[in-house]
């Protein structure tokens, strides 16, 4: 009487699952270096510095491209204000702070004080939607780029504002539909 062939019931992780934990580890293990971060820039604090700079000017100018909609359409404030707000605290986290000093009063108030003549707002509020999302979008793709050569915490603050403008992004146009 022949036997019957072996269960394959595994004792152990799967293949897939050991090669995403390692792979999870490896991610990991890249980001969450102790080393100071002037090592990791090659001693360039000064780089650091300055994508530090851009990156609160890019917020800053952001900012206004949303002052300026909201000037343009105030129907949008229940929607852009939240959006808006998060944008003043980017700004803020990388040492700007300059238009950010509006976010005190309520932000669809001091859009009018804020929004910059030289923004151009499209005339309905779909296209001024529109054109906010790829403000964000694009910004959000440029820092994801500019991250990968800055040190640790900067790095992980850049990462997380650029998630945070791909979701602003995505949150502008899914309204839309």
């Amino acid at each position: 009487m022949p036997f019957p062939p072996p269960s394959r019931t595994l004792l152990g992780p799967r293949r897939r699952s050991l090669l995403a934990s390692a792979a999870g580890a490896a991610l990991l293990v890249g980001c969450s270096t102790d080393a100071d971060d002037s090592e990791t820039t090659g001693g360039s604090e000064s780089a650091a510095e300055h994508a530090r700079a851009r990156a609160a000017t890019d917020s800053e100018t952001l900012l206004q491209h949303y002052d300026a909609a909201l000037t343009a359409h105030p129907t949008l404030a229940d929607r852009l204000d939240p959006l808006r707000a998060e944008v003043v605290r980017h700004a803020t986290a990388f040492g700007g702070g300059s238009s950010g000093s509006t976010a005190t009063a309520s932000p669809s108030a001091s859009a009018s004080a804020s929004a910059s003549p030289s923004a151009p707002v499209p005339a309905t509020a779909s296209d001024a939607l529109a054109g906010l999302a790829a403000a964000e979008r694009s910004l959000a793709d440029r820092r994801a780029k500019a991250l990968l050569d800055l040190p640790g915490e900067l790095a992980r603050l850049l990462a997380s504002v650029a998630a945070a403008g791909a979701a602003h992004a995505y949150l502008l146009t899914e309204g839309a539909k």
